[in-house]
């Protein structure tokens, strides 16, 4: 394999995939040439680059609305165009293999590789495929899945298979100090309980744990990481000047997330694809909180499996209070037995292995 294209962008549950497979492959083809196609006002653009040696080309896209409306016509013109705009960087980098990990984005690159016989593989993170995959994968050469039961939305697929999450494979290779000393803390033998609300931060979250940041003081023997969401920090910055106690760090947006939560003990957040790969592949219980607001309400689908195993706790976000994920929070961590035991029961359901997994589809598919 000498070259690949990928393509996913919008937030880092379809990024991050898509890096770990890029990662994966260079681990197996260290002189593999990548590129990558995204937008240049996504989240994308601002995490490709910071990876070595991926050349960023962008196209203007934006997603289908889910009622009649004048920009879906709009969305069909900036599709057509994006799929020309793809034609043109696919024919000038030539790769061999294209992957799309999700968001509106992938459609028109994936599409194009089609239309130019080059190969395909797609890769959904979710429970509920979303509306890109259910529209590529009749196309793709190769649909992937992160959970044995999508595979009952995608009977159209040429090829499906179930891989697990690539974002797995690249979070097990974190280091626990480094994390620690990102985040300027000393206290290694103490449990970090790590709030996070996604790549764009998540308002009811911060809401919750606001009111709760003087309880935190409670817990000396813990330390708190809240990830803030780069839009949120400088407003809840200011609100908790001076009033923070000593055992709470405040950060905007972790770039390192691998190393970061190799040292993480609980993890309070949404229930993202790549989140819940992340969670099983190292065994670290959680508090999902899922986010209402995304097609199919596929964050519920994805914390309600977790939880159904017992490796979690879901608190849907109407009920999330201080008082509520407070009450969670001291259940778990003043209980290290329960603690543990949630732990055991997600890293089983890990597959810390699905970049690896993919790989082998794409050196099947290029053959």
């Amino acid at each position: 394999m000498k070259r690949i294209l990928l393509s996913g962008g919008g937030t880092g549950g379809h990024i991050y995939p898509a890096l770990a497979i890029a990662n994966a492959v260079r681990r197996r083809y260290p002189h593999v040439q990548i590129a990558y196609i995204g937008t240049e006002n996504g989240l994308e653009a601002r995490i490709v680059p910071r990876s070595e040696d991926i050349t960023f080309y962008t196209v203007k896209i934006q997603g289908f609305k889910r009622s009649l409306s004048l920009d879906n016509l709009r969305t069909i013109a900036k599709f057509v165009r994006a799929v020309q705009r793809s034609k043109e960087f696919l024919k000038e980098f030539r790769p061999d293999v294209v992957v799309g990990t999700g968001g509106y984005v992938s459609g028109p690159a994936v599409f194009a590789a089609h239309r130019l016989d080059i190969p395909t593989l797609i890769h959904e993170q979710n429970v509920v495929p979303g509306l890109t995959t259910r529209f590529l994968t009749r196309y793709a050469d190769v649909t992937a899945v992160s959970f044995s039961s999508s595979e009952g939305y995608l009977e159209n697929a040429n090829r499906l298979v179930h891989t697990g999450n690539p974002r797995a494979t690249e979070v097990i290779h974190g280091d626990a100090e480094q994390g620690r000393k990102s985040l300027e803390l000393d206290d290694s033998d103490k449990p970090l309980v790590l709030f996070v609300g996604g790549s764009r931060g998540a308002r009811p979250i911060n809401e919750a744990v606001m009111e709760m940041v003087p309880r935190m003081a409670e817990l000396p023997d813990v330390c708190f990481v809240y990830v803030t969401g780069e839009i949120h920090y400088e407003e809840i910055k200011r609100d908790l000047d001076g009033r923070a106690p000593g055992n709470l760090r405040i950060v905007p947006f972790v770039y390192n997330m691998p190393d970061v939560l190799a040292a993480t003990s609980l993890v309070v957040g949404r229930a993202g694809a790549s989140t819940l790969a992340e969670l099983t592949a190292l065994g670290i219980p959680s508090i999902l909180i899922p986010s209402p607001y995304v097609t199919n309400n596929h964050q519920e689908a994805n914390a309600r499996w977790l939880e159904e195993q017992g490796a979690a706790r879901v608190i849907l976000e109407r009920e999330c209070t201080a008082e509520n994920l407070w009450r969670e929070i001291l259940e778990i961590m003043k209980d290290p037995v329960k603690r543990r035991s949630m732990g055991e029961k997600a890293k089983i359901l890990g597959r810390p292995k699905a970049a690896e997994v993919l790989v082998d589809e794409l050196e099947r598919i290029c053959r």
